[in-house]
């Protein structure tokens, strides 16, 4: 038998699976030829601004558009009546109350009609020749709004009498949610011998991508469609829900996607904006543009977060644990986004119980309506909240019981001999190995010496302390994918898949997994995800599942290519399909040097191979995987800090983590995922906070007001990664997208505790700022 191809084979040691090959397009962002949505400019577009209430809560008696209208240059000014024939949006998450009824979804259509509910509702849409007039025009707009009290926080929102923002939801609540044996938790907790007991905030956040909102539309009225380019997170998801809150049928609208600017979340779902911009397209006959400044973005994206939680942890006397209690309120902001339930409820189950053997969980949630902006997913989507209650309940629990926190920790680990191990979430955990990850993290952070290092702070008058983090992800459940390969006439090959990159490198790894089994070079592979109309299927990127998903997708397509192949190459080298193998990008003749290549038998049949009518006409396959299940990415990240305590000053010193994300497609794109979310984490716990006055007004409504993490906050990362391959996938990869999160919340908090505890100080809530910690240290001292 003929020695592979050489280039095949240099290809797959270069640039296969596990190779840290650096992502493909940064060459050309580097040099600022990326193509955001802002970038995007159509002959004769017009440009919309849309006009937002200024109060948090009231009657919206009418708009006064006479003067605007005047304006030279303007040339439409829509309200909710103008939209009127569309739908509304919809809450596609449907949990029961706990009581069995159905959960709360008040109508919310695009535009505000009689009400507006937080500052920032839309209210009209005025399209101009310029955005300069338009903006112009708004300011000219007369709004008639009978003010209303508001409620901002949860507590204000449920408290008796307080001013209701839809009558269908008395208290406010648009769920009662539970999950969970409450008698047989009660049980455990009246026979434990030790019960944690501690509240916890999780702080309500801005999501801050680099490219603000922004989306142009246009209609061809000679086949009834419209083109929309914006940035999000899947074109075929985004693409079925505007198309149902048009009322048409999917094919009619074409989502294009092209570089995004970062989601981590927020722009997976649909908005007020795009339906407005597809009304005006078609009704004024040409592309109407808008694009959301930063000022409008903190008011107008999706905020994050904001959950209100008391952590119950019970344990014999040995310190195993014997039951977990979660009850909690989330604030869902003026209505239900389309995922808005799922973080706080049905994720915090999954995620919860982490690494350890937890017989009983029970988790209740209030997910109650306030006049502020509403909240969607962000980087973790309950995942990151799940692993920091765990993690700061042990670390509590080992100071009540005077026990080493490590140890309790151990004690407590589900063992790869109890692998698989069915956890009370109902999740089975297929692989991992987390004593063993622990260890190394310990050993990697030097746990053994951090005495001395605590003393020799002490001896410059900075408190020293350090927090582990240990994580369990559960990544996003099955769903079906596009694992689509077109051979094309210039020798290039196209890998179709509808997960989507907003930031991540997906060409690279999915490029790597794709040379890998059928030998083709590395840089002959190009990725489309952003263009609806050539996917067949998508489940978009969120819940870490991209490399599980288009990568199952690619491998089972990468199947069918062999198999097709087979058969032509068989008529093609005058032998039977069931002699001819593959390897290296090659087919042959089993037992002989007779062979062609696939790229090479591509070409042929571009050039017009006749083959006969029972043999496959094309390699191309146009596949869609059935998904795979959630897979289980764990890890151990330890954070050691310091704190000034004349200012509550903390610098973090030394950040190690070890992970195990299963096979390693590209480590190096792999250990930039990690270092992103661990960034997002420690900016969530010592800085980033929304907040708001009695009268729902945002105070913190731009970067001189919220602190965003910059590179002087944060360390260099230690990464290590110990793979224990994933066994329910054909890759063995686990997600690693949104596990730094999960990691830096723990580690970082438990830290800053751990640092003040000399004082007695116990629990301190995220964002740990220099002005709650320096509090905290003179009420400590008296």
């Amino acid at each position: 038998m003929a020695p592979p191809d050489e280039s095949s084979l240099w290809a797959t040691q270069k640039f296969g699976i596990g190779q840290p090959v650096p992502r493909s397009e940064d060459p050309h962002l580097l040099r600022g030829e990326g193509r955001y949505t802002d970038d995007i400019n159509l002959p004769g577009q017009a440009h919309a601004v849309i006009l937002r209430s200024p109060h948090a809560h009231g009657v919206l008696r009418g708009l006064d558009t006479t003067e605007a209208l005047g304006l030279p240059g303007v040339l439409a000014i829509y309200d909710a009546a103008a939209l009127d024939a569309y739908g509304p949006f919809k809450c596609i998450a449907a949990f029961p109350n706990r009581d069995g009824t159905p959960m709360i979804k008040p109508v919310r259509h695009a535009f505000a009609r009689d009400r507006v509910r937080w500052v920032g509702d839309p209210i009209a849409m005025i399209v101009a020749e310029s955005a300069a007039i338009a903006k112009e025009a708004a300011e000219q707009i007369i709004l008639d709004i009978e003010p209303l009290p508001a409620v901002a926080e949860i507590g204000d929102a449920t408290a008796p009498g307080a001013p209701l923002l839809y009558d269908e939801a008395p208290g406010n609540r648009a769920l009662d949610y539970h999950s969970g044996d409450a008698e047989a938790v009660a049980a455990a907790f009246a026979g434990a011998a030790h019960v944690t007991r501690l509240g916890l905030a999780n702080n309500r956040l801005i999501v801050n991508a680099l490219e603000p909102r922004a989306a142009l539309a246009d209609f061809d009225p000679a086949d009834g469609r419209w083109t929309l380019h914006l940035g999000c997170q899947g074109v075929m998801g985004l693409r079925n829900q505007l198309a149902d809150i048009m009322g048409v049928k999917p094919p009619q609208l074409r989502l294009l996607t092209g570089n995004v600017g970062g989601s981590f979340g927020m722009k997976a779902s649909s908005y007020p904006e795009y339906i407005g911009l597809l009304h005006a397209a078609r009704a004024l006959g040409r592309p109407v543009k808008w694009a959301d400044e930063r000022s409008g973005s903190f008011l107008s994206d999706c905020h994050a977060r904001g959950t209100e939680v008391i952590a119950e942890l019970a344990l014999d006397e040995a310190g195993h644990f014997l039951a977990l209690r979660i009850t909690g309120m989330a604030n869902m902001g003026a209505f239900l986004t389309t995922m808005a339930p799922l973080m706080s409820t049905l994720n915090i189950v999954k995620n919860v119980v982490s690494i350890y053997r937890t017989p009983l969980v029970e988790v209740s949630t209030q997910c109650v309506f306030t006049n502020t902006t509403p909240v969607s997913a962000y980087r973790g989507a309950g995942r990151p909240e799940g692993n920091y209650i765990m993690e700061r309940l042990i670390d509590t629990a080992a100071s009540e019981t005077g026990r080493d926190k490590i140890e309790l920790r151990r004690l407590n680990h589900i063992r790869p001999d109890q692998l698989p191990y069915k956890a009370a979430s109902g999740m089975v955990y297929d692989s991992g190995e987390f004593t063993a990850v622990l260890d190394r993290a310990l050993e990697a952070a030097d746990w053994a010496g951090f005495a001395a290092r605590r003393a020799e702070s002490q001896a410059r008058g900075k408190l020293r302390g350090i927090g582990i983090g240990s994580f369990l992800e559960v990544t996003a459940p099955p769903s079906k994918e596009m694992g689509g390969i077109r051979f094309e006439p210039d020798g290039s090959v196209t890998l179709l898949t509808g997960t989507l990159d907003y930031g991540q490198g997906h060409a690279t790894p999915f490029a790597q997994v794709l040379s890998q089994r059928l030998g083709i070079p590395f840089e002959a592979i190009r990725l489309i995800q952003g263009d609806s109309d050539a996917l067949i299927a998508g489940g978009g990127t969120g819940g870490s599942r991209s490399i599980m998903a288009s990568g199952t997708a690619i491998v089972q397509a990468s199947e069918q290519v062999v198999a097709r192949g087979k058969e032509i190459a068989g008529h093609v080298l005058e032998a039977a399909a069931a002699d001819i193998e593959f390897a290296a990008g090659r087919f042959t003749i089993a037992g002989t040097d007779r062979g062609i290549g696939l790229m090479e038998l591509a070409q042929r049949l571009h050039a017009g191979l006749v083959l006969p009518p029972e043999l496959p006409a094309t390699l191309d396959i146009g596949h869609v995987s059935d998904g795979v299940p959630s897979t289980f990415p764990n890890g151990c990240h330890i954070a050691e800090l310091e704190i000034d305590p004349e200012t509550g000053q903390v610098e973090i010193l030394h950040y190690s983590s070890v992970n195990d994300f299963g096979t390693l497609v590209n480590p190096l794109l792999v250990e930039g995922q990690a270092h992103g979310g661990i960034v997002q984490g420690i900016g969530q716990a010592l800085m980033e906070r929304v907040v708001y006055d009695e009268s729902g007004q945002l105070l913190t409504g731009s970067y001189m007001d919220y602190a965003m993490p910059r590179a002087p906050d944060v360390p260099r990362f230690g990464f290590i990664s110990r793979p224990v391959p994933a066994t329910t996938n054909p890759l063995g990869v686990k997600g690693c997208g949104e596990a730094g999160c999960a990691g830096s919340l723990p580690s970082v908090m438990n830290a800053v505790v751990d640092a003040l505890s000399p004082l007695g100080i116990s629990h301190i809530d995220m964002p740990a700022t220099p002005h709650r910690i320096w509090a905290a240290i003179q009420a400590a001292q008296g």
